[in-house]
């Protein structure tokens, strides 16, 4: 009898300490996939590969191993209705509750993204690499936690697009060539991040030096992630870029949150395209140190979240004044962007619309919410103005930015020190490292333009992006211009103007749209309140549907 009692104790031990077997990533044979997808009418969708001939999740996941072994599929199914799709405050309120701690919260998102990434029929490949410290990390924050943390990012796990430098994993901006780029110092927005108690959950994949090295590529593509796949059309709908795996990864609920960076277009146009929120600020709000760059003219990070009220806290985490960026230095920090905000409304504002644009029935069904809701909208048109010189602002900044990133804030050992070295170390095995070519690289490298001429660009493009909206949201008293995804990125970008893309509709074929708020420089607050409003009317967002 006493061993029959033994027996059935040591069984039930092992049945309540049950490990799960370890899951595995492989491989797959991908050439009748790549075979069929020549077929898409969208030519930058047809795809030479999807899987990084580089990256072994296997390897990835090894330090989760045993922490992952025994959080079970049931634990993930009872914590989902917690965390999926839920903002900010309401997970934080969970854990005030004692239903969530920041450790558990972590492994969720663990087992999420090996329970997709896994599956090779459902793989978005948006995920480069993972903090192999965080759950001891999340454990930490629960032992600390402060009494309140109903708006604040502590504890929750957030995602880096992989061209931030942080301390302790590899930034490689989806590059061969910084695929050993492991041993540098958190970008400022990084620390900033960690002293508001965000834990950095890993970092997102990608299009490879943020879209300015091959021409007419596959947005979301990078030689160390491979290709980014959107979830609510996998292989059917582009990822936008280069952000592609922020965007992604927020879309499919991968992390609480993401960071993104933006020369023209690169939040906005994968927040768009994966139906999240995405702020583009004004260049000099957020620091640009530690962050490989295209361009210090035009380059910035900023929030992609689900929801508006997300993004205004990432956004305050974020801010600071950084001695080594002087486009930040004097500019006004200490913004509570949160404040307000749940009272945000749109009546009395005067919002400016494109005409061509209300031909988009989403668009305008759009623009008459915002008209019922009481605000005033002028239709007008823009100036007609072409930006005449923007590669070349790129192609020279991008010529002294990337060799000073590489002498002050890469690796010790890398030793590359220009585009050059770059393009030749890609063509000693350019299928695996440059499958579409280096098309822009090359033509950074060709062009001559004089220092006297570059500043001339510069200065023009500028005056010309802030006259096609200064002088419509001047005469019309507008508080702020109404878009679409990224169509008037370029224009914003060489103004300086701020934009929030906010969730609006999806197409028939399922591909989302968005509203894009764009507003005079240093005027996000004003941007958040009204996307919030707009938000609240709308609550347009769904989950992608094989993602849920």
């Amino acid at each position: 009898m006493k061993k029959l009692i033994v027996i059935v104790s040591f069984l039930l031990l092992f049945i309540s300490c049950k490990k799960e077997l370890p899951v595995v990533f492989n491989s797959y044979n991908e050439t009748s996939e790549i075979a069929e997808q020549q077929n898409h009418k969208i030519k930058r969708m047809q795809f030479n590969l999807i899987q990084s001939k580089y990256l072994d999740m296997n390897k990835v996941f090894k330090p989760f191993e045993e922490d992952l072994a025994y959080f079970s599929e049931e634990d993930y199914y009872n914590l989902a209705p917690y965390i999926i799709e839920q903002d900010i405050p309401s997970i934080q309120e969970s854990v005030e509750k004692g239903i969530l701690t920041y450790e558990k919260i972590v492994l969720f998102y663990l087992y999420r993204i090996r329970k997709f990434e896994s599956d090779n029929q459902l793989a978005l490949h948006s995920i480069i690499s993972l903090n192999p410290t965080v759950i001891n990390e999340a454990r930490e924050k629960d032992k600390n936690r402060p009494y309140d943390t109903s708006y604040s990012l502590y504890g929750l796990p957030i995602l880096l697009k992989d061209n931030i430098n942080t301390k302790g994993m590899p930034t490689t901006a989806g590059a061969f060539a910084l695929k050993e780029n492991k041993n540098t110092d958190d970008a400022f927005i990084v620390q900033k991040l960690k002293e508001s108690g965000a834990l950095i959950l890993g970092k997102a994949n990608l299009s490879e030096w943020a879209y300015y090295f091959c021409s007419g590529c596959p947005v979301g593509y990078s030689a160390i992630g491979g290709q980014t796949l959107n979830p609510y059309g996998r292989k059917i709908f582009e990822t936008g870029g280069s952000s592609s795996g922020s965007g992604v990864s927020v879309a499919a609920n991968y992390a609480v949150a993401a960071v993104g960076t933006e020369t023209s277009g690169s939040i906005l146009s994968p927040s768009s395209k994966n139906s999240v929120v995405g702020l583009k600020p004004t260049v000099g709000l957020l620091s640009r140190t530690g962050i490989i760059p295209i361009s210090s003219t035009l380059d910035t990070s900023g929030p992609m979240t689900k929801n508006v009220i997300d993004n205004a806290i990432f956004l305050a985490a974020m801010a600071g004044e950084d001695s080594e960026d002087s486009v930040t230095k004097g500019n006004d920090m200490d913004i509570n962007y949160i404040e307000n905000l749940i009272k945000a409304t749109l009546k009395g504002k005067r919002f400016g619309v494109i005409k061509r644009l209300l031909s988009d029935s989403i668009y305008s069904v759009a623009v008459n919410k915002i008209k019922e809701s009481g605000a005033e909208v002028i239709e007008f048109n823009p100036p007609q103005i072409e930006l005449t010189g923007f590669l070349t602002l790129l192609n020279l900044d991008m010529k002294t930015d990337l060799p000073h990133y590489f002498k002050k804030y890469a690796d010790k050992n890398i030793s590359l020190t220009s585009i050059q070295d770059i393009i030749n170390l890609n063509l000693q095995d350019s299928l695996k490292r440059a499958p579409y070519g280096q098309q822009l690289f090359n033509g950074i490298v060709s062009d001559t333009t004089s220092l006297k001429s570059f500043q001339e660009i510069k200065q023009g493009l500028h005056n010309k992006g802030v006259t096609y909206f200064k002088t419509p949201m001047d005469s019309l008293k507008l508080d702020a211009v109404l878009s679409i995804n990224n169509y008037h990125a370029g224009f914003a970008a060489v103004a300086n103007y701020p934009c929030l893309t906010v969730p609006m509709g999806y197409q028939k074929s399922g591909e989302p749209i968005s509203l894009t708020f764009i507003g005079k420089p240093f005027s996000e607050l004003q941007l958040l309140k009204m996307g919030y409003a707009f938000e609240k009317i709308t609550k347009i967002r769904k989950q992608p549907n094989n993602y849920k």
